[in-house]
């Protein structure tokens, strides 16, 4: 039988899938960029306990300094040196306001809420230090909250430097190019090359130590790395088609900078300033462990670990506490940091 000569009937063929019938047509949500990002930062433990920690942080540096019912600067010389002391907690032997001495005869348990001679109170029965005293009798847990508000104040400044200034500065250099770059890139490297240290001594000869000292020092030197950055994404984008298109149109070069180009590294910029933010906030705490920081009664981390130190043999929880905040506010913000990489950049995870 040749071509000519074959017939097809309509049952001959039969459509494939056909038991899918009323399911032709299917539709799927569409999913916005940022809904996609935040899928993947919420997929990731470490960067949803990070950021966790760090809203307790800030809850508490907001309410601490007020519930304990003292201040950051009070004394009180009666109350000097003593152990934590928890209400309730007391009870099952932790936090009841006693410990260890060393001594030269060997380990001495004492607990000067209490006194040990029989019928002889101190006074301190219904007194409570829940981070313990220091050795002017100020409430370490009130100065310990108070220090983080510096930290966290010290962690807003570098991201408003790294943002507005750092990302402004790498944008222009790195899309104009040729000399502008070179001049530009040469005044960072000059800045880069003089030790913070250095920067921060020279300012304290001409203001005095302070919060406004470790802010211009942040300032003079801590945008350079996120200005590299932005300035490498812009020489990666700006001979792309999409740049090129615009450029012919007869568009501005802010307009491309500002509208056209950040947008495409934005992410990668939010994720850089989350990074510099532990370090940041490590320079104002060695800042302050040398002398350079906050005045007295001020208190910031870094004072506190510095001011505790001095004491770590006799009274160990004096450093125990700033240590422990100080600690979890830079493994937060490096856990958020890792989380918000991953979720701009999954390809990121893969390297």
């Amino acid at each position: 039988m040749n071509n000519s000569e074959m017939e097809f009937l309509p049952d001959d063929f039969e459509l494939s899938g056909s038991d899918r019938a009323g399911h032709d047509e299917e539709t799927f949500a569409g999913q916005s960029y940022w809904h996609d990002i935040l899928t993947r930062f919420t997929s990731n433990k470490g960067a949803v306990i990070g950021s966790i920690c760090i809203l307790l942080i800030i809850f508490m540096a907001a309410i601490g300094p007020k519930i304990s019912g003292h201040t950051y600067y009070s004394q009180v010389i009666t109350h000097q040196n003593l152990a934590p002391r928890i209400k309730g907690l007391e009870k099952l032997g932790i936090f009841d306001g006693s410990e260890v001495m060393s001594t030269s005869t060997g380990s001495v348990k004492q607990n000067k809420y209490i006194s040990g001679e029989p019928g002889v109170t101190t006074g301190l029965e219904d007194v409570y230090y829940w981070f313990g005293t220091d050795v002017l009798g100020r409430d370490i847990f009130t100065r310990t909250w108070e220090g983080t508000r510096i930290s966290l104040y010290i962690a807003l400044v570098a991201v408003i430097v790294d943002m507005c200034f750092g990302m402004i500065y790498g944008l222009i250099s790195g899309y104009f190019g040729g000399k502008v770059d070179m001049i530009m890139q040469r005044i960072a490297e000059v800045l880069n090359g003089i030790p913070t240290l250095v920067i921060v001594t020279l300012l304290i000869l001409v203001f005095k130590p302070g919060l406004v000292t470790i802010t211009i020092a942040l300032a003079t030197t801590g945008w350079i790395g996120m200005s590299r950055i932005a300035r490498a994404q812009v020489l990666k984008l700006k001979e792309q088609e999409f740049i090129l298109a615009s450029r012919t149109l007869g568009a501005r070069d802010l307009f491309i900078i500002f509208k056209e180009i950040l947008p495409n590294i934005f992410g990668q910029l939010i994720v850089m300033s989350m990074f510099s933010i532990p370090n940041a906030i490590f320079t104002e705490a060695f800042l302050a462990f040398i002398g350079l920081g906050v005045p007295q009664p001020l208190a910031s981390l870094g004072s506190l670990i510095s001011d505790a130190f001095k004491s770590f043999t006799t009274h160990p929880y004096m450093i125990l506490f700033p240590v422990i905040v100080l600690a979890i506010i830079m493994l937060s913000f490096n856990l958020m940091a890792d989380g918000l990489r991953d979720a701009f950049d999954p390809k990121m995870k893969e390297i």
